[in-house]
C-alpha cells in the first residue's frame, strides 16, 4: 500500500521533517508513552486555515471535508473563500493571512491568476512570499489502478518556492522592450538544498538531482547549481549522492525514463513545469498531493497548482489530489492514524476500479468518489 511521507516543520531551523510509517515505527519512545501521546493528539482540536480557492477548488475542499468528518479527524475549519477573480488585492487575503500565522497551517486549493498585465500579483505567490513557506513538494509516484505507461515512478519534486522567475520585478525599460528580473541568492538556495536533502535522508532516499540552466545563465542558474555542490558536501558522509542535469535534458529524460530520478530539486519555474510533467506520466494532475513547508507554517494544497475552471461546477473534478495533501497535513498534525485510514481508503477504492472519476477511465462523479473513499473507511 502507498504511503505518504509525514511532513513536520521544525521550527528551529527551517527544516522539513519528513517520516515515514516506518520511521515512526522504529523511534525509542516506550510503546505506552507513544500511545498516550498519539491519544492526546487525537483529542485536542486542531484549527486549521481552509482557502477553498478559484475553479474546482470548492468541490474539492467540501470532499475532504466529507472525508474528515466519516473519519472523526480533530479539526476545526477555518474557511476563507478567498478568490483571484477581484480587480485588485482582496482585504479577505489579509484576514486568510492572519488565520494561517495563527493557526500555522492550512489546506488550500489554486487561486486564480489573472494574465493582464492590469490584474493583481498572483495570490498564490503572495501567500507563499508572505508567509516565507519556501519549500515546495510533489509526490509523483505510480497509483495501483491507475494506467500508466512507466511503472516503478516514485519521485519527489522540490522547488524554491519565493524567488526565481516568480520573483515579479518586471518593467519596460522602452516601448516595446520588457526586461524582467530572475532572483536567485545563496541564501535561498542553501536552504532549499538542505531541504531536499533532509527530505532525502529521512525518506531513505539515496540521490538528489539538482535541475538548472547553467550554461546559458551562469550567473544566476551558476549560483544556484554550485550552492546545491556545496551543501552536498555537509552530507558526504549520508549516502545521498547528488548530480545534476539541465533542465531541458531532464524534462526529455523524465518523459522516457523517469525511474532514474528520486528526489529532485530546482528553481520555481523548472518546478512549476517539471511537477506539471510528472504528473501526465502518473495518470494528471488529480492524483499530485503537495505541501508547502517554512520555518513557522506550512500550507498543503495539491502539487499541480490547476484551478480546472473549464469543469467547475460540474462535479467530474478528481479529489484524490486535495485528499492526499489533506493525509500530509494530518501526518504533518501528528495525526497518523487518521491519515492512514484516509489514504488507504483512497487507494483501496481507486485499485478496486469500481468507483474512478473520468480523468484515471472511469465514470464516476466527484460526490461519488468521496462517498466510494468514505465507504472504504
Amino acid at each position: 500500500m502507498l504511503k505518504l511521507v509525514n511532513t513536520t516543520a521544525l521550527r528551529g531551523n527551517g527544516i522539513t521533517k519528513a517520516m515515514t510509517t516506518r520511521t515512526l515505527a522504529t523511534t525509542t519512545v516506550a510503546p505506552s508513552l507513544a500511545q498516550e501521546v498519539r491519544k492526546v493528539r487525537d483529542k485536542t482540536i486542531h484549527k486549521v486555515t481552509l482557502v477553498p480557492g478559484d475553479g474546482i477548488g470548492v468541490e474539492l475542499s467540501e470532499s475532504v471535508k466529507a472525508v474528515f468528518a466519516a473519519t472523526k479527524a480533530p479539526i476545526e475549519w477555518e474557511q476563507f473563500d478567498l478568490t483571484g477573480h477581484v480587480a485588485s488585492g482582496d482585504t479577505l487575503m489579509k484576514d486568510t493571512l492572519e488565520s494561517l500565522r495563527r493557526n500555522k497551517v492550512g489546506l488550500k486549493g489554486t487561486l486564480y491568476t489573472p494574465v493582464s498585465k492590469l490584474g493583481h500579483a498572483s495570490f498564490n505567490v503572495s501567500m507563499r512570499k508572505d508567509l516565507d513557506i519556501y519549500g515546495s513538494i510533489s509526490l509523483i509516484k505510480n497509483i495501483p489502478g491507475v494506467p500508466s505507461r512507466f511503472r516503478g515512478i516514485d519521485l519527489a519534486i522540490i522547488r524554491e518556492n519565493t524567488e526565481g522567475e516568480y520573483s515579479g520585478l518586471e518593467h519596460q525599460s522602452h516601448p516595446g522592450v520588457v526586461e524582467s528580473l530572475k532572483i536567485v541568492t545563496r541564501f535561498k538556495t542553501e536552504r532549499i538544498a538542505r531541504f531536499a536533502f533532509d527530505f532525502a535522508l529521512r525518506n531513505n532516499r539515496k540521490k538528489v538531482t539538482c535541475i538548472h540552466k547553467a550554461n546559458i545563465m551562469k550567473l544566476g542558474d551558476g549560483l544556484f547549481l554550485k550552492t546545491c555542490r556545496d551543501v552536498a558536501e555537509e552530507y558526504k558522509g549520508s549516502g545521498i549522492t547528488l548530480n545534476d542535469m539541465i533542465v531541458d535534458n531532464a524534462s526529455m529524460q523524465l518523459v522516457s525514463r523517469p525511474q532514474q530520478f528520486d528526489v529532485m530539486v530546482m528553481p520555481n519555474l523548472y518546478g512549476s513545469i517539471l511537477s506539471n510533467v510528472g504528473a501526465g506520466l502518473v495518470g494528471g494532475p488529480g492524483l499530485i498531493p503537495g505541501a508547502n513547508i517554512g520555518r513557522e507554517y506550512a500550507v498543503f494544497e495539491p502539487g499541480c497548482r490547476h484551478v480546472g475552471a473549464d469543469i467547475s461546477g460540474s462535479n467530474v473534478a478528481n479529489p484524490t489530489a486535495m485528499i492526499l495533501s489533506s493525509v500530509m497535513l494530518l501526518r504533518h498534525l501528528g495525526l497518523e492514524g487518521h491519515a492512514n485510514r484516509i489514504s488507504n481508503a483512497v487507494y483501496r477504492t481507486i485499485e478496486a476500479g469500481k468507483t474512478k472519476t473520468r480523468d484515471i477511465g472511469g465514470t464516476a462523479s466527484t460526490s461519488e468518489f468521496t462517498d466510494a473513499v468514505i465507504n472504504a473507511l
